[in-house]
């Protein structure tokens, strides 16, 4: 019952994990916001979903353009009249070396992964704060938790979620908002096919590993019912979550067998 009747605001609701988040949370009973840069795949997320013209808005939204998330929160917020849980989804990734990725292109990746989901998360906190209640959800990573080869920008940024969202945590939790980061595996999304090479152009190559991995849909049934249970930080995947656990027993050896892995 934790998501019945909750606005619920989807960022990234376009495919993958925020589209199957869509149906999931349309299953439940929540009002849907969706958005994305896609409006035309937004809107056909949104026909696949029950009950649409009452539970189901648009709202078309590009997370680089952070001078115009103020404006696009409050349309937001005038949608429903307000907006109880934030999934914060949209983001894209990277294959590139370190030192032959442009700054341009790491300039990218922080601005979508980092500038504009906080900034984002700021104006729409500041409302849930009025309300006194709320809840925030940020999908990170387990690249938010290690690093390995082609990912340094993109590992980067989602460290820098984990920070930035520690820290907002302990600062409102007395005030009803829950903050959850959550640390996806591999899952079979087109994420590797948008990823950024080294010059800022899209790979358009599937991962290996993201086509055997768990569907966006079975991700998502995992993760509801762990946000609705109030967990901090959640880790869905396959044997690759073991490193961020192996990551804290002995940094030395994961890095040990992670530079031998071949990643993709």
């Amino acid at each position: 019952m934790y998501y019945k009747d909750k606005v619920i605001w989807i960022t990234g609701a376009s495919s993958g994990i925020g589209e199957a988040l869509a149906y999931s949370l349309n299953k439940k009973g929540a009002k849907l916001i969706l958005s994305s840069r896609n409006s035309k795949k937004l809107e056909q997320v949104k026909l696949n979903c029950d009950n649409h013209e009452d539970t189901v808005k648009i709202l078309q939204l590009d997370l680089s353009n952070t001078e115009l998330l103020a404006d696009k929160t409050t349309e937001a917020l005038e949608l429903f009249g307000g907006v109880d849980i934030l999934f914060n989804n949209g983001g894209i990734s990277q294959r590139a070396l370190a030192v032959e990725a442009s700054l341009e292109s790491v300039r990218k990746v922080m601005e979508v992964n980092f500038f504009g989901t906080v900034e984002l998360t700021r104006h729409v906190v500041s409302h849930m704060i009025e309300k006194g209640h709320g809840h925030v959800v940020v999908t990170s990573s387990v690249m938010g938790k290690i690093g390995t080869k082609y990912r340094s920008a993109y590992a980067a940024s989602k460290h820098a979620l984990h920070g930035w969202y520690d820290c907002l945590r302990q600062e409102v939790i007395q005030k009803g908002i829950h903050v959850t980061l959550v640390c996806p595996g591999f899952v079979k999304t087109e994420i590797t096919k948008h990823a950024l090479t080294a010059d800022g152009t899209p790979l358009q190559e599937m991962g290996e590993a993201h086509k055997k991995a768990m569907t966006p849909e079975v991700f998502a049934e995992k993760l509801l019912p762990k946000i609705s249970a109030g967990k901090e930080e959640i880790y869905i995947g396959g044997k690759e979550i073991y490193s961020v656990y192996l990551k804290r027993l002995s940094p030395r050896l994961l890095n040990k067998i992670l530079m031998r892995m071949k990643v993709t």
